[in-house]
Order: C-alpha cells, then sequence, then structure tokens
C-alpha cells in the first residue's frame, strides 16, 4: 500500500509500498519519527483516508472500493478509535460520551447497560453522571477508552493515546489498555513515540521514510526501544 499526497514536484510519499498482517488479539506498536508516515498509515487502516495504491482488508473484507456510506457504517462497526486528546463533548456527562457511537450506529439495545459495564472496567463507575468537564486528563482519556470499546469493535486504533498525559497517568493508561485488550480478546493497534513505556507488546512496527520494518530498527534503538 501506497499513499501519495500533492503532484508532480510537489509530490510527497507518505507511505511507500507497506504490506503486513496483524492478527486478531494482537497488542501492535507502531513507532517512528515525526513524518515518518504513521500517523499516515494509521489513517489509512483507520478508513479516514484512502491509499494512492494498493488495498486495506479488514476482517477479510476489501475496504477499498467500499462508498463513502459503506465506508462510514463499516468503521462504525469494525473499529474503535482513541486518540491524543480524548475529545469528548463537554457538555454531554461521561455516559453520555461512552454511547455516542452506538447512538450513530443506531443500535441501542442494552447500550446503556454495556457503557455501565465498561465504565466500571475502566474505574469509572463512580464518575457516570459527571460531565465531561469535570473530570481528570487522565479520567477523560479512560472515557475515551470505554467509548472506543462500546461498539465491540474488531481493532482499536490508538493514536498517541498517552501523548497529553504526565508519565504516572501515562502509565495507567496502557496497562488499561493492555489489559482491555486481553480480557475482550481486541486487536490493539496503536502509534506512539514512547516505545519505552509500553514494556511487552506482541509486535512492533517501525515506520521510517514511508517504509514499515518488523521490530525497532537498530539506528533508532535508542529512541525508540
Amino acid at each position: 500500500m501506497s499513499k501519495i499526497y500533492g503532484t508532480d514536484e510537489n509530490k510527497v510519499k507518505a507511505l511507500d509500498n507497506v504490506s503486513f498482517s496483524i492478527n486478531k488479539g494482537e497488542f501492535v506498536l507502531i513507532v517512528g519519527s515525526s513524518g515518518s508516515g504513521k500517523s499516515t498509515l494509521l489513517n489509512m487502516i483507520g478508513l479516514l483516508d484512502r491509499p494512492t495504491n494498493g488495498k486495506v482488508f479488514i476482517d477479510e473484507t476489501d475496504t477499498t472500493n467500499l462508498t463513502d456510506d459503506k465506508i462510514s457504517s463499516f468503521r462504525n462497526k469494525k473499529l474503535g478509535f482513541i486518540f491524543q486528546f480524548s475529545n469528548l463533548l463537554t457538555d454531554l456527562t461521561v455516559l453520555e460520551n461512552v454511547l455516542l457511537p452506538r447512538e450513530i450506529a443506531g443500535t441501542s439495545d442494552s447500550a446503556e447497560k454495556n457503557a455501565i459495564e465498561l465504565l466500571k472496567a475502566v474505574g469509572l463507575d463512580d464518575q457516570i453522571n459527571k460531565r465531561a468537564n469535570k473530570i481528570s486528563g487522565g479520567q477523560a482519556q479512560r472515557v475515551a477508552i470505554a467509548r472506543g470499546l462500546i461498539n465491540n469493535p474488531s481493532i482499536v486504533l490508538a493514536d498517541e493515546p498517552t501523548g497529553n498525559l504526565d508519565s504516572v497517568t501515562s502509565e495507567k493508561i496502557i496497562q488499561l489498555m493492555k489489559l482491555m485488550a486481553k480480557k475482550l480478546n481486541q486487536t490493539f493497534i496503536v502509534v506512539t513515540h514512547d516505545r519505552q513505556h509500553f514494556g511487552d507488546v506482541d509486535r512492533i512496527i517501525t515506520i521510517k521514510d514511508g517504509k514499515a520494518f518488523e521490530g525497532n530498527l537498530p539506528s533508532e534503538m535508542g529512541v525508540l526501544a
């Protein structure tokens, strides 16, 4: 898969013939320096952008030729997202924020029960009715994890999920994501520049100059390992 932005002399190859597969239930890190192409890759996997060449298969479905409407529906059913900033709606409660993806999907059966169970799992069952602007940054990120899991997605995509948190809170969020991945047998793909904070993971994919390599690059071990 390749992704090219611009044309002619302004052409930039953000991804250059990247190819790999990830198995169900794996906890995978995508690492690389700023501008390496790792966030572009996550956007391709998350169907937020389309590759210039190549295909993205999710659960054996070729997503390349899906219409925009079908991509939106597929994304909401199959993918969960956790971002660097929690992006909670501050005028809604913690519970209401978690329920948003279910409302978008139009599947309200047992939604509130599922949301409360997830909030309990992330240690926030005592914050359910608080407004999102009344909780801490670490709590907000835990709400974002619960929101990302509410539709029982096949894959959870996390883009620098600890980038806006202090080291102690970051460690708690990392352990929580690992716990949820194991408990729910869901695939987690995490983009990060803080490799050292994640400890043992199933796999590491390093992006450098738009190309993908399994594991850490020797020249970057000091930065990413």
